[in-house]
């Protein structure tokens, strides 16, 4: 894939999700005008939980339109919640995680992203969606979406282009990391390949070696089931 469109830009304030009001910036809503793209993501746009959200390497989120008829048609009796936006993300797109590699770069308006990762989906889509098994549904189908680096800040808006300007890992795209991760999990010369790649942030490079150590797999829990 050369390019995407951006179909939609978003951001959001923290605020209360689910039952017990946990602290959240899920919920985003759509910007009309343009909106500068920083080191730490868009101006505007909060996170809940900034220790496992936001930072350097999961500075805006991008997710896929085209998954939003699947969830509708796959879990319609909360088909309302699946329309743009619904998972928190930055930049709704017309792109899937099939045409996306690890480390592609794209410019967009006048700022410079990198694919840093695909989404490790964690509880509080739990919640979004009023399922308890959320998040491992999207674990499992791997419609993520996924994480972008602030290379060169700049402006940019709903309506443009996001063209490719380097794409260094072109055998890695997320559709495979998905499978590797989640599916092929002790697939040892995949998980080598993976730890190799330039750019690859640090978290996934520990968590491929230690399953290269240790041969086995770490517990998601802690991340996918809502606590309590």
């Amino acid at each position: 894939m050369q390019s995407f469109s951006i179909l939609q830009v978003r951001v959001g304030r923290v605020g209360p999700l689910g039952p017990n009001g946990v602290p959240s910036g899920i919920d985003k809503q759509p910007l009309a005008g343009p909106v500068v793209a920083g080191a730490l993501g868009l101006a505007g746009d909060e996170h809940g939980d900034p220790r496992h959200h936001g930072g350097a390497d999961k500075a805006i989120h991008a997710y896929p339109v085209g998954h939003y008829p699947l969830w509708r048609a796959e879990l319609p009796e909360e088909a309302d919640r699946f329309q743009p936006g619904g998972f928190g993300e930055n930049l709704v797109v017309d792109a899937t995680e099939a045409g996306i590699c690890l480390g592609d770069r794209f410019r967009v308006g006048a700022a410079l992203l990198e694919v840093s990762q695909g989404r490790q989906p964690c509880w509080r889509l739990n919640l979004r969606f009023g399922r308890g098994d959320m998040a491992r549904l999207v674990q499992q189908t791997g419609r993520s979406g996924w994480y972008l680096r602030v290379l060169e800040p700049g402006a940019l808006r709903a309506g443009e282009t996001a063209v490719l300007d380097a794409r260094p890992n072109p055998d890695w795209t997320l559709a495979r990391v998905t499978r590797l991760l989640y599916h092929d999990r002790t697939n040892m010369t995949d998980l080598a390949a993976f730890a190799a790649l330039a750019g690859l942030p640090e978290s996934w490079r520990r968590l491929a070696e230690r399953r290269l150590a240790s041969g086995s797999v770490e517990d998601w829990s802690s991340r996918v089931e809502t606590p309590g």
